[in-house]
This record gives structure tokens, sequence and C-alpha cells, in this order.
């Protein structure tokens, strides 16, 4: 079971403080925030993707770099990668050398996104969201494993002879999960390749969530992947610990009362009992996490959101402490003694790679040389499959 921590990146007034901080702050606040997950012993750091105020991380994998070059175990994902407005070649790209750069610490979660003026912005329409995200990632999960791709659809312009670069790390593509709020096409989507769903689980009550992931559950053992048991699953989570429940009320109350999201809206304790967010002490906390196995079965995966609402960056800290040392001890132990023996692990890059090749040796993508006009000719690597043959576009 994996623990950790996702910010979507918001830049919001402090309601206590008064006080805003500036881009600058909140991108180096980030950065420590994801230090000390790693620190109280985390194992997964995620960060969304926006392209508008008040938001700042528009460029996911740069900053996801920098962090890898920072820690030595964490491993970092996404939450979520827009696979509607990116183009999906720019997503095997950027997401392979980050996979390089982090030595296989990386996956990334796929999502179509919910603000509605970033279509235009990257020449798409959001009336076609589902239509773009299944062919865009039909795209990029053929580019993480032909060596050379033709391909046409309706979103982008053909590719002919095309090789996205870098291959990826030891040629095993990274682990993908796709997100979803509230769409059973893309609880499809997942299971129809095998790969993970991930519930937001933080808006709606446990019932709407239970319907996707039994969804999911279901169609990942229609496919052939394994049984509904083995399925891939993660959740988010969202909790605000202190010492006592009093105190934790008391501090996160303005933040909830103030938070864009929800705030001006139901009581925080009505919030509490009809979603997942967690108020109170690391027992409290502890204990609403742990039913969520009791509603939806044995899971790989648990983030919280613990960032966000204008939270300064010293009580994110300490919310860090209290999670790595008082509660996620604590459920790894409770968890593992209550879940099936056969639940598998949440997937990483060395089980992958062990998956793929045994005990031989995994492949290491060389090109072959370059032929004085930038290609390499009709193989673009000295071990490519022989009907990897790449036609170029006639000039």
């Amino acid at each position: 079971m994996q623990f950790g921590i996702f910010s979507v990146s918001d830049i919001t007034r402090d309601p206590v403080s008064g006080q805003t901080p500036s881009e600058a702050e909140r991108i180096d606040a980030v950065v420590q925030i994801a230090q000390k997950a790693e620190e109280v012993g985390l194992d997964v750091f995620a960060i969304g993707e926006h392209h508008n105020p008040p938001f700042f991380s528009s460029a996911p994998t740069t900053l996801l770099g920098y962090v890898a070059g920072t820690t030595k175990r964490l491993i970092l994902s996404t939450a979520t990668t827009l696979i509607t407005t990116n183009d999906p070649v720019r997503i095997a790209e950027e997401y392979s050398m980050l996979q390089h750069l982090s030595k296989g610490r990386m996956d990334l979660m796929l999502g179509r996104g919910n603000t509605a003026p970033v279509y235009p912005w990257f020449g798409q329409d959001i009336r076609q969201g589902l239509p773009l995200a299944l062919e865009n990632y039909n795209l990029l999960h053929r580019l993480w494993r032909e060596d050379v791709v033709d391909w046409k659809g309706k979103f982008r312009t053909p590719l002919q002879g095309f090789t996205s670069i870098p291959r990826p790390l030891d040629c095993v593509p990274p682990f993908v999960w796709h997100g979803s709020i509230r769409t059973p096409e893309i609880a499809e989507q997942a299971a129809y390749y095998g790969d993970g769903f991930f519930a937001n689980n933080i808006f709606w009550p446990k019932e709407h969530y239970i319907r996707l992931i039994r969804f999911y559950r279901q169609r990942f053992a229609h496919y052939g992947h394994g049984t509904e048991a083995e399925a891939i699953v993660g959740l988010g989570g969202q909790a605000y610990i202190a010492r006592n429940s009093q105190d934790a009320k008391r501090e996160f109350r303005p933040y909830f009362d103030e938070a864009p999201v929800y705030g001006h809206g139901p009581t925080m304790e009505d919030f509490m009992d009809s979603t997942p967010l967690s108020v109170g002490s690391p027992q409290e906390v502890i204990d609403k996490t742990l039913t969520f196995r009791e509603y939806f079965g044995d899971y790989q995966r648990q983030l919280f959101l613990v960032d966000h609402a204008g939270l300064p960056l010293k009580t994110v800290l300490n919310q860090l402490e209290l999670l790595g040392a008082e509660v996620v001890p604590v459920l790894r132990k409770e968890i593992a003694a209550r879940q099936d023996p056969q639940t598998p692990e949440a997937p990483t890059h060395a089980s992958l790679v062990a998956a793929a090749y045994g005990d031989q040796a995994p492949r290491q993508a060389r090109p072959n040389a370059n032929r004085g006009d930038n290609v390499t000719g009709t193989s673009p690597y000295q071990d490519s499959a022989p009907e990897a043959v790449a036609t170029y576009p006639s000039l």
C-alpha cells in the first residue's frame, strides 16, 4: 500500500492572516512540501496541472524533475496530466524524460480537466473532451510501445514514421492511472488497457465512488487482466490533523469556510459526514481512512490533499509530521492485517521491469547512426523489430 499527498497547486488567500502568497512563494513551498513528504516516510507526491490563475503548476514535469533531483526514494506523479489539451506526443516525450531522470521513480495520472476555458486556449473544444481523452491515450499508449508509429486520427495531424524519444526507461512505459470524478467511460478506458483507476474521493459521497470503482473492477476482469480483486485502485482524500479533535476543527474551520470550492456552503461537520473529509485527531483520521477499504475493497494507493485553501506552509509541514509519524504507520499496519494476502502491490518501475523481462536484462535503446540528415534511416534503433520500418513524409 502506497501513501502520499497530492497538490492541486492553488494559490489561495490565507483567511486567518489575510495574506495571499506570491507565485514564487507557492512554488518554493510546494517543493519543500514534496521534500518533507519523503522525509516523514511517505511514498508518493503528486502535482496537478493547470493553465490559469489562481494556480501555478502549468509544467508538472519541470517541477517533478526538480523534485526528483532533490529526493532519493519518493515516487513522483501527477494529479492530473491533461490528456485532452496536451499533445500526446509531448506527453510521451516529457514523461519518458522524467522517467529517466528519476530512475523510474514516477508514474502519472491522466484526466480530462474541468476548467472550460483551457480547451480553446489549446485549440480544442470541451464538447469533445471525452473523445479527445480516448483518442489521445490510444496514441500515447502506442508511442511508448512501438519504435515506429504511423497514425491518423481526428484531433491532431497524422504521424508517419514517427519515433517518440527518449524511449521509456528500460523500454518499459510509465504506469498510468486514469483519474475521474464522475465519468464511467474513463473507468472503462482504464479497465480496457489494464491500467490503474484513481477515484478523486473528495467532493462526493462514498456511494458515488462505490459505483465507479465497482464498474472499473468488473470491466478490468472482463478484459482479462485479472480478477476484480486484482484491479489497481487509487483513492484521494483530504485531512486536517491536530493533537485533538477540538483543536483540529478550530484551526481548520476558517480555511474550510472560505475555501473557493466548498466554502459558504454546508457546515464543515455536514461536509465531513457526507464526504471523505477528515478533520480531527490522528486516531480519527485513521478510523475514517480505514473505512475506505470497507466501501471500495482493497486498494493500492492513498493520497491526501493537505496544502489547499490557503493553509500556510508551516501548518502544512506540521500536518506532514503528524501524517508521517502518527497516521500512516498505523494505517500501514492495520491495512496489512486486514487486506486479502492476494491483493497486488501498486505497480512500480521495478515490478514492471520484472514482469516484462523476468531474469533477463532489460532492453536499452541504442539508435542507429545519423545518416547525415538528422535521421537514422528506416530503422531507428539497432535492435528494432524487422517490421518497425519508418517511411518518412516526402517533401
